[in-house]
């Protein structure tokens, strides 16, 4: 029975290079039934590669990443698998920066400090439209 449960969850990938923010993310994610962490990566290569080998239903990518920036792999993977939906989360929301992600194939862009909530939003409405 567990087996059927996994494949009913809306599967999450995390690209972050701040431990304290993962924490945050996967505290959220805690909060939401009907999601599974699939994988954690800190650096666009490995976010890169872990997100085609995973094929998630979402994926919640930071801007500024250990090496590498976030439209990096945005553009990899909007390229490769434009069926993902992705999430960009950083601490540089302007406008500019909005505009270049919904060009690259964002669903949206959220400010880690004011809409840091939205991210929660978001993944409930991914696991809404999965059932």
């Amino acid at each position: 029975m567990q087996a059927l449960a996994d494949t009913a969850a809306v599967r999450v990938y995390l690209v972050e290079d701040s431990p304290a923010i993962l924490e945050r993310l996967e505290a959220l994610l805690a909060t939401v039934e009907g999601t599974r962490t699939v994988g954690r990566a800190s650096r666009a290569s490995e976010a890169i590669e872990g997100i085609l080998a995973e094929h998630p239903d979402m994926v919640v990518l930071d801007l500024k990443l250990a090496e590498g920036s976030g439209f990096d792999v945005l553009r990899a993977v909007h390229g490769a698998a434009p069926g993902i939906d992705v999430y960009m989360l950083t601490n540089f929301a302007s406008e500019p920066y909005r505009r270049l992600a919904e060009r690259l194939g964002a669903r949206d862009l959220f400010d880690k400090t004011t809409e840091f909530e939205r991210v929660r939003e978001a993944i409930l409405d991914r696991t809404a439209r999965a059932h």
